[in-house]
Order: structure tokens, then C-alpha cells, then sequence
């Protein structure tokens, strides 16, 4: 890791200033609220996510639980909140606002998760908000439908996932292929830069080099690395698929 007199931030700053200009892949892993990320586990996984991030020259951005973004982006250059507020700056308790997490070198957020399900008015808001904030917004989905409406908002990425493959390790590459060749088509149809990531009981490189095949740029997982057994292996094996498969 190189540091300058600034500090460490300006090397996370250029580092993904670097990756955002050269690849086209993204590779989330979403901690939710795993017993198995608890406390000094959550850095630990995020570590070993930054490390193959490097080694791969791939995007790997992690969200933790809320409570551990500060600590994990002190050291982790890529930190995704699982969830934003459309609250404003201010007196408003207990919300998680996106022009205070910014300053705690957050890059964006998770919008609309399916276990996470905001109206279409706030989905609209934290797009546009994280546009201005020169933040990262994953908007979530549920089916292609879904896709279609929300790439028109231009978010950096749609991330499609059928609530009902989520956590069952039946991964949606092999469940329900047409869920991605049709999201892909709904978010080209937008004619804009919105990117499509392919979500769902992925488990294997395999679930991750099918998803990349039918048209998604890369993925957004959860159980399929949380729970396993050896975090350096899958993360690995999923990032070399990736790495493979990635065009641009």
C-alpha cells in the first residue's frame, strides 16, 4: 500500500480513480448482518477482498454492516453503504445520510435491496443525490421491468436479483437466465452508462462466469462468500472468473 505525506486516502483516491478508468467489471460483496462478519471479522474479509482486488486488477467493493463503513474504509479503498437515507444534513436521528457518509471516504451506496425496499420517489432522490456527491449508486431489482424503469435514471450500475433465488445458492445464471438477457436489453434500451450486475445465489465461478457470458459486468453476492468456509479461496475463484470473462 503506498501512503503520501496527505495520508492514506489519496492513495485509495487514485487507486480507484485508476480502476473506474480502466476496467468495466464491478464485484460486490454485501456483508448484510452475517453472525460470520461480526466485529474484527467484517475487516479481515475486507482485506482479503482488497488484496485480490489488486492481484486481479478488478473492481471489489465490500459493504458492511452500517455501523463498521468508517472503520473498514480506513482501510479498504472501496466501501459501498448497504443503505442511504433521503433524510437531510441536520437534527434528523438515527438516518443514514449521504453528504455525512461521503466524508468518511465512503464511494456509494446499495439502493432498494429486496431485503430493503424503498419507494420509487427515494429511489429517484438517492440517484440524483449520489450523482451530485460524485458517489456510487447500485439500484437493486427485482425483474426486468424493474431494470428498464430505473436505468432511465442513469444510476451507475442496476443490479438484478429475483427475491426468491436469494440465499438458496441456486444462482439466477442457471435459475432464470432470461432475467439477465432481458435486464441486459432493459438497460441498454436506457442508451446511457448504466452498467447491469447480476445478483443471487451465486456460488461458485462457474454462477459467475455465465452471468458475465449472458451480459452482466460483474456481480453482487452475499451468502455465496459471507458463509463460506475459506473467504480468500471463493473470493479468489470469483474474481478469476471475472477477470477471464470481463470486456473492457
Amino acid at each position: 500500500m503506498y501512503f503520501t505525506k496527505s495520508g492514506p486516502y489519496v492513495y485509495h483516491s487514485i487507486y480507484i480513480s485508476k480502476l473506474n478508468t480502466n476496467l468495466n467489471s464491478l464485484f460486490i460483496i454485501n456483508f448484510k448482518n452475517y453472525e460470520e462478519i461480526s466485529g474484527a471479522k467484517a475487516i479481515k474479509l475486507a482485506k482479503i477482498a482488497e488484496k485480490i482486488s489488486k492481484k486481479y486488477k478488478i473492481k471489489i467493493a465490500v459493504a458492511p454492516p452500517q455501523h463498521m463503513l468508517s472503520e473498514i474504509a480506513k482501510s479498504s479503498p472501496f466501501v459501498l453503504a448497504q443503505h442511504l437515507d433521503t433524510s437531510s444534513v441536520g437534527s434528523t436521528t438515527g438516518f443514514l445520510i449521504p453528504e455525512i457518509v461521503k466524508k468518511s471516504k465512503i464511494r456509494g451506496s446499495l439502493i432498494n435491496h429486496s431485503e430493503h425496499r424503498i419507494s420509487e420517489k427515494e429511489i429517484t432522490e438517492l440517484v440524483s443525490r449520489l450523482k451530485k456527491l460524485d458517489m456510487i449508486s447500485v439500484v437493486c431489482v427485482k425483474d426486468e421491468n424493474e431494470a428498464k424503469k430505473y436505468a432511465k435514471l442513469n444510476p451507475d450500475y442496476i443490479a438484478i436479483e429475483p427475491p426468491e433465488l436469494i440465499g438458496t445458492g441456486k444462482a439466477v445464471s442457471k435459475e432464470k437466465p432470461e432475467a439477465i438477457t432481458k435486464s441486459v436489453i432493459a438497460v441498454k434500451g436506457a442508451r446511457n452508462s448504466t452498467k447491469l450486475l447480476c445478483g443471487a445465489g451465486i456460488v461458485s465461478g462457474n454462477d459467475v462466469t455465465k452471468a458475465i457470458q449472458l451480459g452482466a459486468k460483474g456481480i453482487l453476492v452475499a451468502s455465496g462468500i459471507v458463509k463460506a468456509k475459506n473467504w480468500k479461496y471463493i473470493v479468489e475463484e470469483f474474481a478469476l472468473a471475472i477477470s477471464k470473462n470481463q470486456k473492457g
